[in-house]
């Protein structure tokens, strides 16, 4: 049975201090088995990629087969469901549309001590993105980790996704296509990553790489970082609905649900101030389980990891006890959402009102569904076009300005014994006026 916790309860703060704190994921340590993988095709390239998808994915590549061919993403492209096609292309549209005004001004001015400062941005040359192939497709993460990379002008978009049974599915390719994807291999897994972070003769390196995947994905983005950069390492997945005794216990449920049904190990939690919604809540959940097709996989996401929480008072309690939590997704259904809101500092995304659903947000809202997970919306966002960017500064000083910036930069050289640093200025000081 999923926690049920009340915030008058003496015990209260260890039983929710347990909660928060709780490991989800699977204490599974793949780093030695991700070690090797990447060694293997640092060391062999091509040829311990293919001999790797043999392995794990049962799929028969050649040097020729890895990348996925012009005609293939073509086909895919008209022959998916029309219907599937114009979804795709109005959640492209939109979410165009919201990272669009992302994009940052460079920035230029002299101060009052007549010195040039400025600061760039420019995009990183590659990027890598990793596309789950499991038991199920993510066309909408194609969308979302493609398309803000394309809009802060990445002039090099690389697709990674294991081919299972050999097969590529039409709709994620389709995506890519719309999305402006550059090249598509038809590989997944550590060894996936490894091709992206160090090349091989077929796939040439990218620079960063971004995309969700399984244990062994995980941490092989988190090995190879540094040699390239990374998005995040993602969690399963989170939703915290803050709910007043006013909502319909049908739509929290259905909410709930639609994050349980990603992983046994994802997490559903409601915050209510109403002893008999929460009530309502939990039967309206067992009965929507009922006739749900991943009913064994949000039943066990539900019964290990979800939790109902009664508190005296939602405007003054909540706040706390979500930013504690730092949820990926929070769906606040209540009657002044963005009041609620205004209080609240810990959260990948927030969702307003009840009819704000989260899965707006993963499919047609517009910002983006790639979001922190296990409490790192402490310190850190979602994706964004900022994650495809890099900062310069710049700065310039003339000869009067440099005569009074040198005493001070001098001073500090000499106070941290770095003498040639202090010559550095010293030697100007002492030349002819110029430049």
């Amino acid at each position: 049975m999923p926690l049920r916790l009340r915030t008058a309860d003496p015990a209260f703060e260890a039983a929710f201090a347990a909660l928060v704190d709780g490991k989800r994921e699977a204490a599974v340590d793949v780093s030695r088995d991700v070690r090797t993988i990447i060694g293997e095709v640092v060391a062999r390239g091509d040829e311990a990629l293919i001999e790797l998808t043999r392995r794990f994915d049962g799929v028969a590549l050649s040097a020729a087969t890895l990348r996925v061919g012009a005609a293939e993403i073509d086909h895919a492209l008209r022959t998916i469901d029309p219907s599937v096609r114009d979804a795709l292309e109005r959640a492209a549209s939109r979410i165009t549309a919201f990272h669009e005004r992302q994009r940052p001004p460079d920035l230029a001015w002299t101060d009052g001590e007549g010195v040039g400062l400025g600061l760039r941005w420019r995009p990183v040359d590659s990027v890598g993105l990793y596309v789950p192939g499991g038991t199920a497709a993510y066309p909408s993460s194609v969308l979302m980790n493609a398309l803000p990379a394309r809009i802060a002008g990445v002039p090099r978009l690389v697709m990674v996704v294991p081919a299972q049974g050999g097969v590529l599915d039409p709709q994620v390719l389709a995506a890519a296509a719309i999305a402006g994807v550059d090249e598509i291999y038809r590989i997944g897994g550590a060894q996936a990553v490894a091709a992206l972070a160090y090349g091989t003769r077929t796939v040439p390196s990218v620079d960063k790489i971004v995309g969700p995947g399984n244990a062994w994905v995980a941490e092989a983005k988190r090995q190879v970082f540094g040699r390239v950069g990374i998005d995040m390492i993602a969690g399963p997945s989170e939703i915290l609905i803050v709910a007043d005794g006013a909502q319909d216990p049908a739509w929290i449920a259905a909410d709930l649900l639609s994050q349980a049904e990603h992983d046994e190990v994802a997490q559903a939690i409601l915050i209510t101030d109403d002893d008999r919604l929460a009530g309502r809540v939990a039967r309206a959940l067992e009965a929507q389980l009922a006739d749900l097709p991943r009913r064994a996989v949000a039943a066990a996401s539900w019964r290990d990891h979800g939790a109902i929480i009664v508190v005296g008072d939602l405007a003054r309690e909540a706040p706390a006890l979500v930013d504690r939590i730092a949820p990926e997704h929070l769906e606040l259904m209540v009657g002044e959402p963005e009041r609620l809101a205004a209080a609240i500092r810990h959260a990948g995304s927030i969702f307003l009102g009840a009819c704000t659903p989260e899965v707006i947000g993963d499919y047609t809202g517009g910002p983006n569904h790639v979001l922190p997970t296990g409490r790192t919306a402490r310190f850190a966002s979602g994706l964004s076009v900022f994650d495809f960017l890099k900062r310069t500064t710049l700065l310039r000083c003339d000869r009067a300005a440099f005569e009074r910036l040198a005493p001070t930069a001098e001073r500090l050289a000499r106070a941290e014994g770095l003498e040639a640093h202090a010559r550095a200025i010293r030697i100007r000081l002492h030349a002819s006026a110029g430049g």
